[in-house]
């Protein structure tokens, strides 16, 4: 269903100016509207090209379902080169993701003293779970 136009007060709620001073954009041409009777109408289109960037929209039109999950994976007695070959690895993995993906992030944190290793994901749900294989595959192969 296409979007209804704004009217002159929508727009100027939208922008928290004063409804006259929309209609002199209007007016004035820079914002393009259409006169529908006595009333002006703009659509969503023009908003955004006159604001630069999209226009915010109510909650019903933008909301989607996203699902997230954000883990911390400790590993404990592991060597500080094993550390580093497994955070380079967990890193590229991440970052050989599609531009179309969803972001996935994956930090590292290395305690010297303790030989302990933390991995930081937050992403999808299933994009979690394939840095989790990919973990225990790493962790678990023989040196």
């Amino acid at each position: 269903m296409p979007q209804q136009p704004y009217s002159v007060e929508q727009v100027a709620n939208l922008l928290g100016l004063h409804v006259k001073t929309v209609r002199n954009y209007v007016r004035d041409g820079r914002l393009k509207a259409v006169r529908i009777g006595k009333q002006y109408r703009i659509a969503r289109e023009d908003l955004e090209t006159f604001m630069g960037h999209p226009a915010e929209s109510s909650v019903t039109e933008t909301a989607r379902r996203h699902v997230e999950a954000s883990s911390i994976v400790q590993i404990d007695a592991i060597a500080p080169d094993e550390m580093t070959t497994l955070g380079n690895m967990l890193m590229a993995a991440a970052a050989s993701r599609s531009p179309a993906d969803r972001p996935l992030r994956v930090e590292t944190v290395y305690d010297e003293e303790r030989a302990s290793l933390k991995i930081i994901i937050v992403g999808g749900v299933a994009d979690t779970a394939e840095v989790f294989r990919l973990v225990t595959t790493l962790v678990e192969e023989p040196a």
